[in-house]
């Protein structure tokens, strides 16, 4: 059976990864398939840094706030959503073209990854109580005690991955190191080519703390506080929600608040660009050598030709 090509842009927030998507987009006839944690949520849209309407340019754009903040939504959820939207992309004839930063949604999608079935349990509404209670510190420990080689793929303040590790652990009796060896991965059903968006670190960090404070002349503040109170579950993680908690609840000021949204975010950044510079599969762009988006996708054209041809 022949595979379908993917095309996939990667690289930290704040790297230009839309613009990216929506220029290959009209060049290749494809169809963006949003690869974002966060994004996948309904609301939030300035926090988690949606693409507007007019950064689409009519490019449609899948995956984007589909799910209600409400509900838990896990990698193995976006593997089957992904690989459904793949195929209806791929059936219209358009090329399916990956965009975003959630390496680990990526790499599953595009590996063949098949994933075991999840069960509710009340392991993890247990582990979810005392998360609010002890902190992310405490439970870390305890699967640092457990499974130290999943500590080392999972941040401390992931609390979602953090529980979930945990879950596996007491309802499996494995670690959840070994739960993953059993999540089969088959032949992937794609030729994949992937796409990164390199920049100077310190440029970077500077795109990144001028996107905070344009998200905050956007209106952020009042996003956050019209979501407060709301049921989250996973969509409570989410970079520029937490952080201006402390503000809205009078114990703290902005400026401080929006200083922390900064440094999280370029922490963030720099886990996510340490997750896709071990993939060797990865052909980098330095974005700073082009001054236009459309001599980037120019460039990004020739490679994947190159690559085709191979």
């Amino acid at each position: 059976m022949e595979k379908i090509k993917v095309i996939a842009i990667v690289g930290a927030t704040a790297s230009g990864k839309t613009a990216l998507g929506v220029e290959l987009a009209k060049r290749l006839d494809g169809e963006v398939i949003s690869a974002d944690s966060m994004q996948i949520y309904e609301g939030l849209d300035i926090a988690t840094a949606k693409p507007t309407q007019e950064e689409m340019q009519g490019i449609p754009h899948h995956l984007i706030s589909i799910i209600p903040r409400s509900e838990r939504f896990s990698v193995a959820d976006y593997v089957k959503l992904a690989n459904e939207k793949i195929q209806e992309v791929h059936a219209r004839g358009k090329q399916p073209i990956m965009v975003g930063g959630t390496g680990l949604y990526i790499d599953s999608v595009l590996s063949g990854m098949e994933f075991q079935p999840e069960q509710e349990s009340t392991v993890r509404q247990e582990l979810e109580n005392r998360l609010a209670t002890e902190g992310n510190e405490k439970l870390y420990a305890e699967l640092q005690a457990i499974d130290p080689k999943a500590c080392e793929k999972i941040h401390p303040n992931n609390s979602v991955r953090l529980i979930r590790a945990l879950e596996v652990c007491l309802t499996s009796g494995m670690t959840f190191t070994e739960y993953k060896k059993q999540n089969i991965s088959r032949p992937s059903p794609y030729d994949s080519i992937m796409i990164g968006l390199d920049w100077d670190r310190q440029v970077l960090y500077s795109r990144i703390n001028k996107r905070v404070d344009m998200m905050a002349e956007m209106g952020l503040i009042e996003e956050v506080r019209q979501a407060r109170g709301q049921e989250m579950q996973t969509a409570s993680s989410a970079i520029g929600y937490k952080e201006l908690l402390p503000y809205l609840d009078g114990t703290a000021d902005l400026e401080s608040c929006l200083d922390v949204l900064r440094q999280e975010t370029r922490r963030y950044a720099k886990r996510q660009l340490t997750w896709f510079r071990r993939n060797a599969q990865i052909r980098w762009l330095k974005v700073y050598e082009y001054d236009k988006v459309l001599k980037l996708s120019e460039k990004a054209e020739k490679i994947i030709a190159k690559i085709e041809k191979m």
